[in-house]
This record gives C-alpha cells, structure tokens and sequence, in this order.
C-alpha cells in the first residue's frame, strides 16, 4: 500500500500550534507571568492557526508553507526565552572565530 506524502501545511500546523503550547507550558512551570499582551498573543495566534491554518494574512510577511509570521516567530522565541530565565535573547550577535579577538576588540598598539 503506498503512502501519500505528508501535507507540508498541514506539517507546520501543527510545528506552530506545538510551539505555541510549549511556550504557554513553559512559562506555566516557571512560574513566569506573561503580560496580557502576551497571553493575548498566545490565544489569538493557535485560535488564527487553527481556523485558517495560517496566522498572518499578508504573504510578504512569510513564506508560502510557513503558519507563523516572520514577527510572529520573533516573539514566541522571546516568549520562550522569557519562560526560561533568559534576560536578552542571544540571536542575531556575530561570535567571533577560532578564538580570536574581532578587529574592534584588538588593541592598537
């Protein structure tokens, strides 16, 4: 019996809506008190994701297959962040290489 392949829509689906409830979870078992914004953020996204299968309605604001917003995503990553202590999230800094110091953290000399 041969398989259909798996609905690539379908698949981030259910990514975001397991996302969403990951960070909701994660914040509950910190102890962490999301802002009402963020609990809003929260409902209103799985409930936008659940009717129409997408949370955003603008396609240049993401890409065709995705459920989540290139924004959205930022804010459930420091939702997530916020859940686990972290004070800045550490995205989007250069670390440098092998060791070496960056051209600004050499000493002139």
């Amino acid at each position: 019996m041969k398989r259909t392949p798996p609905d690539p829509r379908a698949a981030a689906k259910r990514a975001a809506l397991n996302a969403l409830r990951k960070a909701k979870r994660a914040a509950d078992r910190a102890g962490v008190t999301l802002s009402g914004w963020e609990d809003e953020f929260l409902g209103s996204v799985s409930a936008r994701i659940q009717t129409y299968g997408r949370a955003f309605g603008d396609p240049e604001k993401g890409a065709p297959g995705q459920a989540l917003s290139m924004l959205q995503s930022v804010k459930l990553k420091q939702i997530v962040a916020k859940a686990k202590g972290e004070d800045k999230p550490r995205w989007g800094k250069a670390k440098p290489r092998n060791g070496r110091p960056g051209p600004r953290d050499r000493s002139e000399g």
